[in-house]
């Protein structure tokens, strides 16, 4: 696979994982699900990606009520409380005996139909969840190389055609733009909102330093990514001046520095945009500060307790 933002150092242990599906664990050679699935079908569902430190979830209530939001908003039931929830995820990691450097997958569809037809009518009997638990640890290079992004034509939606702030199954937006970045030869595409500005990514959220002053999105029309909101929130406990705001392409063009965020990379530095060098051609010194300040965040959040 050819390395970007979600590059990870392969580990034998994922061909023997253990999957969760509709209350049942199975080995990941038989982990399945029905071809009657909204999910398969249609890509009627939601997601979350949660990291699993020191035998903690990161952020899991930000992550649950990202969730549960996102079902309520397309008139999903999810039939357990957070809590209950969260009881499963932890099961799921306890028969997989997981203690650290994990990212889960969980993926709640709107359940199995009758035949492949949209209207929700055809749906019978629960939702569809699914827990799939991999070790995954984060590949340094692309830390110590940075990253080439390139913008594109695929524009971000609005709430009145496919919400970008919900983290839906169906993502042939976020494919489309990252196709275009396929043939641009670039790690992730930028991608801009109706209205011309810089929105985000096709998979993380997306920062530029200009005159020591961090400026991302207004969030309009982005994924309200849980790392970005933490970085947000570390840059003003330390008073780091960052700003959300309207910005086009020129100004990504003669920015000083330019990182992306997100609950697998974490923060990483972009070092070229539509092959044009930011910065010096390497990670900035306000990004290596952010990067550290939320590296901090997590081990003291959640500290190894031997």
């Amino acid at each position: 696979m050819q390395k970007n933002t979600h590059s990870y150092i392969h580990d034998s242990r994922n061909n023997n994982i253990k999957i969760y599906i509709n209350g049942d664990i199975y080995n990941r050679t038989d982990a399945k699900i029905s071809v009657f699935d909204s999910g398969f079908l249609l890509g009627d569902g939601i997601w979350e990606g949660i990291r699993l430190h020191n035998k903690q979830l990161c952020f899991l209530n930000e992550h649950l009520d990202r969730l549960y939001n996102g079902a309520q908003s397309i008139k999903i039931n999810i039939p357990y409380s957070k809590k209950e929830l969260s009881q499963i995820i932890y099961n799921v990691i306890k028969a997989n005996k997981m203690v650290s450097d994990v990212h889960l997958r969980i993926i709640v569809s709107r359940g199995e139909k009758t035949t492949p037809y949209q209207h929700p009518s055809a749906n019978v009997g629960p939702i569809s969840l699914v827990i799939i638990p991999e070790y995954k640890i984060a590949d340094e290079d692309i830390n110590q190389r940075g990253l080439k992004i390139g913008s594109v034509q695929t524009v971000r939606g609005t709430e009145f055609n496919q919400d970008p702030k919900i983290n839906s199954l169906s993502k042939f937006n976020c494919i489309a733009a990252c196709l275009e970045g396929i043939n641009k030869n670039v790690d992730e595409s930028l991608m801009l909102d109706i209205n011309g500005y810089v929105s985000t990514c096709n998979s993380t959220n997306f920062f530029i330093v200009k005159d020591n002053q961090v400026i991302t999105s207004k969030g309009q029309y982005c994924l309200n990514g849980v790392t970005r909101g933490n970085i947000i929130k570390i840059c003003q406990e330390e008073n780091i001046d960052i700003i959300e705001k309207d910005f086009n392409l020129e100004a990504t063009y003669s920015a000083n520095e330019a990182f992306v965020t997100g609950t697998f990379a974490g923060v990483i530095p972009v070092i070229n945009i539509d092959n044009r060098m930011i910065g010096t051609g390497k990670q900035g010194p306000l990004t290596k500060k952010i990067f550290e300040l939320y590296k901090n965040k997590i081990n003291q959040l959640y500290p190894n307790e031997k």
